[in-house]
């Protein structure tokens, strides 16, 4: 055991948590403390070990920590197992957790992404089938017309946004799809759409209906190449435009604009955000605006196409270095010939279900590669019960989290990283890949399968060179702008895509009194669940203790700006908000993540199990 203090800051200038930390504090004291406190404690140094009995954490030593987790993959059944990736872990790292999963058995491996773009990946693949790849922002300067929907990339995507107002200089259009007026996105658009939460399908079937009824279509395209046209049109032609007015919160007049501004278009990309996957509906979401694509021969050539925006580079599926899925496959071949190895083909779990299955008590070994598992959960309560009925977690993590807090009644072990260009003498830290390497390793202990040469990146690489010996990693990932037609002579391909009815077609909701239908979202100080800033700057609050609320609602209420009032829905409640009056639609309302979570009931969509964060009843009680 160590037992020597540590220094709190580092050559680097970084501060780094004390080892004391945990004797000065109660894990009850470091509960109470916010996201943003949290991260300021520093990075953590060494790693921390907590057994079933033990009150706190305590520092051990590396060697130690992968003792004990290869003992614990050996005792667990691989099938009872998930292995987590966040979206901040490298590729190569996310390659090698893939690998070794599967080796010992286990196929549950999941990811963040999985609350993210999983809609996105299953409506691409069911659409458009092998033709999926959504374009790179390269693509976007050959563009006439973009469409930002359920996004906020002045906040969340800062090169993105440097494109948009780029794009709007050399005048181009830019069409925003939001609730809320977000003003730094406001600056960059030509028109802004604020349709209810919740209201995205019925306004794009609008604007499908729409150019179909005006036969601003591609016909000759639909007719060698469109699957389920005819099905399509007597499904848009059947939705009224009361139905569509009521459940979109948008004006005939408005979609009819919207529809001219995409006819005119002649290259159009449609980008999109977690504003549109995050809902029980989000694949038909997603599946929607695709259909406006397909309709007008925009999914491809220069300036055409759909953009997801994400962090991670794999939307439906763990990252897995940017190859695609025939190679992953090779990969896996080859590995299974070289070493006698089947490994497992049965379908994974995904997050939620993993989740669900440890609070019924079904899993008892977790690796989580970074992230923050129980923040991003939906429904606080089942979050910390789930984690806490996982006999054993190993987590690795630069920084404390709520993870390391929360649902950690049992077996915990805290790895603490460097990123892989860090120097090696940085307090002997070890790399997310030199932790895998390690623990595959121990826990493997077989004289033909050695996982030791995979703890830098370049071994990662010169491993998949030894299984595929005609691989080239070139010819995986084309060159952006390797075309050399001009925009004039190219030729748009053509593919056989399928329109798509949405699965959910009955959109009437049930109208409760006081009843609002709330999105959690992210403030301009943050990063996922990484609070760097209470403030957020371009909403002009100083704390994120705030509802956003229409100043219509608000009169409705009897209240004023700067009330307090308490947030219930069927999982929980937020106390002593205050309400924020800001340009949303009335009847929505918005707060931030992931403190909101606690209201986020797991109802989910059902065909890509991601949770509806961004839809969600709740009351609003006066203090």
């Amino acid at each position: 055991m160590i037992k020597e203090s540590v220094s709190t800051t580092s050559e680097n200038n970084h501060k780094y948590i004390s080892t004391d930390l945990f004797q000065e504090k109660s894990l009850s004291e470091l509960k109470k403390m916010s996201a943003k406190q949290l991260f300021d404690l520093g990075k953590l140094r060494y790693p921390l070990y907590k057994s079933s009995h033990d009150e706190s954490y305590s520092v051990i030593t590396y060697q130690e920590a992968i003792k004990i987790i290869a003992s614990r993959i050996k005792k667990s059944d691989p099938s009872k197992s998930f292995y987590y990736a966040s979206g901040r872990s490298s590729n190569e790292a996310t390659f090698l957790l893939d690998l070794f999963a599967r080796t010992i058995g286990c196929n549950h491996i999941i990811t963040c992404s999985n609350y993210c773009h999983e809609a996105s990946g299953i409506a691409l693949s069911n659409s458009l089938g092998l033709d999926n790849k959504s374009i790179s922002y390269d693509d976007l300067k050959h563009s006439d017309l973009i469409f930002v929907i359920g996004a906020n990339p002045t906040s969340n995507h800062p090169k993105f946004s440097e494109i948009l107002r780029k794009h709007r200089e050399s005048g181009g259009n830019v069409i925003a799809v939001n609730p809320s007026i977000e003003s730094e996105l406001n600056k960059l658009t030509t028109h802004y759409c604020q349709p209810n939460i919740g209201g995205d399908v019925a306004l794009f079937t609008g604007v499908s209906k729409c150019l179909i009824e005006n036969g601003q279509i591609d016909v000759d395209n639909i007719k060698e190449n469109i699957v389920g046209f005819n099905q399509f049109q007597k499904f848009t032609d059947k939705i009224s435009w009361e139905t569509i007015e009521t459940n979109s919160g948008i004006e005939k007049n408005e979609i009819m604009l919207i529809s001219d501004l995409y006819a005119s278009s002649k290259r159009t990309v449609f980008s999109w955000g977690m504003g549109l996957t995050h809902h029980v509906n989000g694949t038909d979401n997603i599946e929607s605006i695709i259909n406006l694509a397909i309709l007008r021969s925009m999914i491809n050539g220069k300036g055409r196409g759909l953009l997801p925006l994400r962090w991670h580079d794999n939307a439906p599926q763990l990252p897995f270095m940017g190859f695609k899925a025939s190679t992953k496959k090779r990969i896996f071949e080859s590995f299974e010939n070289t070493y006698g190895i089947d490994l497992p083909t049965n379908k994974g779990k995904d997050t939620l279900t993993c989740m669900q299955t440890a609070h019924m008590k079904g899993i008892d070994f977790a690796f989580l590669l970074g992230g923050n598992l129980f923040s991003v959960n939906p429904d606080r309560n089942f979050s910390e019960s789930a984690l806490n009925n996982i006999p054993f977690k190993a987590m690795v993590s630069s920084t404390l989290n709520e993870t390391h807090l929360f649902g950690v009644n049992n077996e915990n072990l805290i790895l603490p990283i460097r990123d892989h260009y860090q120097s090696e003498s940085l307090f002997d830290l070890k790399t997310e890949s030199q932790i895998l390497s390690d623990l595959a390793t121990k826990s493997l202990e077989r004289d033909d399968l050695s996982f030791e040469g995979f703890g830098q990146h370049s071994d990662i690489m010169d491993a998949i060179k030894k299984l595929l010996p005609d691989f080239d990693m070139n010819s995986e990932i084309p060159a952006e702008n390797s075309s050399s037609l001009s925009i004039d002579e190219e030729k748009i391909e053509s593919y056989s895509y399928k329109l798509r009815i949405p699965n959910q077609t009955s959109w009437e909701k049930v109208k409760t009194p006081n009843a609002f239908n709330l999105s959690s979202v992210r403030s301009e100080g943050q990063f996922n669940t990484m609070i760097y800033d209470e403030a957020d700057l371009f909403r002009k609050q100083t704390s994120r203790n705030v509802l956003y609320i229409s100043a219509e609602d608000i009169r409705k209420l009897g209240l004023s700006n700067g009330s307090l009032v308490d947030v219930k829905s069927e999982t929980g409640s937020m106390q002593n908000l205050t309400l924020a009056e800001y340009d949303i639609k009335p009847g929505n309302v918005m707060t931030y993540m992931p403190e909101a979570n606690i209201l986020i009931p797991q109802n989910n969509d059902v065909r890509s199990k991601t949770p509806s964060f961004k839809s969600v009843s709740v009351t609003i009680v006066n203090h």
